[in-house]
């Protein structure tokens, strides 16, 4: 199918939204296609190795079983699709150790080893979005389930945009369950001190627009690098694009500060909240306004 537009309605929505939730992979950045290398590499072998009946491992599980969502809850995503189960073990596990933790680790090597010796160039038009956004007074975080989301944005030069990165380390540490449910969006934009409903959800996986759904967001925009229009829309996104530079004429010449019900930076029960800095560090605040989610 042709990819659909924005309608008079999403451009509407979009004016009247102050904070930009960016996925990471296949977002602002072309490493999703070294992601599916680097699963691609591990379970092809150990398939071949361990399982040798089973089904060979092809790109759509990638998107049917991996994609968006934390690194070892797609190995167990993908393990269960061939009926085989193997014991946790523990995020300290060696990359040759035979358990979830251990081949998620494995993964992870590889892919740390490829973004090392190639490096990453972000998308074009995914910059020039961002950037236009930035200028019209948008508030932008990263949410990603990628533990390698400062490492990626350093790469890509683009870590200086965002004080606020949700990522796996963030949701590990916080104990926020990883996508398709929404918490992790849900702290990107509190952290930016905007409620769900003036905060947009910009996502390239199946898992990623169902959290933009499932949490009620106020506009959850789907960029098409490979998993189809169809599946974007069928699981939450009100619109798809192939490059984010076609919005850029899209966003209003300033951000409708009156649409603002929150300001400030921090969890709004007062309680104090941490987002991962552009260095690399974290930043705990508070705020005394109530959430609009839990």
């Amino acid at each position: 199918m042709s990819t659909p537009s924005p309608s008079t309605r999403d451009r509407d929505r979009l004016a009247h939204t102050r904070a930009l939730l960016f996925d990471l992979d296949g977002v602002l950045t072309p490493t999703a296609e070294v992601h599916m290398r680097a699963w691609a590499t591990l379970f092809t072998s150990y398939l071949s190795e361990h399982a040798p009946d089973a089904a060979p491992y092809t790109d759509a599980d990638y998107f049917d079983h991996v994609d968006g969502k934390p690194r070892y809850d797609g190995v167990r995503s993908m393990l269960a699709s061939r009926g085989i189960t193997l014991p946790e073990g523990e995020p300290s596990d060696s990359p040759d150790a035979d358990t979830v933790c251990g081949l998620g680790n494995r993964k992870n090597s590889v892919f740390a080893a490829e973004l090392a010796e190639n490096g990453v160039e972000p998308y074009p038009g995914s910059v020039a979005f961002l950037d236009a956004a930035i200028a019209r007074g948008y508030a932008v975080a990263v949410v990603s389930s990628s533990r390698n989301a400062v490492p990626v944005l350093t790469a890509a030069g683009l870590l200086d945009r965002f004080t606020v990165v949700v990522d796996g380390e963030v949701a590990a540490r916080d104990g926020l369950a990883g996508k398709p449910a929404p918490d992790t969006y849900f702290d990107g934009a509190r952290l930016l001190g905007f409620p769900a409903s003036q905060s947009v959800v910009v996502e390239d996986a199946q898992s990623g627009v169902q959290a933009g759904r499932a949490g009620d967001f106020g506009l959850v925009i789907g960029v098409d690098r490979g998993v189809g229009a169809d599946t974007l829309l069928d699981n939450g996104a009100d619109f798809v694009v192939t490059d984010l530079g076609e919005l850029v004429g899209d966003l209003p010449a300033a951000v409708n500060e009156d649409s603002s019900s929150a300001d400030g930076l921090g969890a709004t029960d007062g309680s104090p909240v941490a987002a991962r800095l552009a260095d690399g560090t974290t930043s705990t605040s508070t705020s005394s306004t109530a959430p609009e989610h839990s």
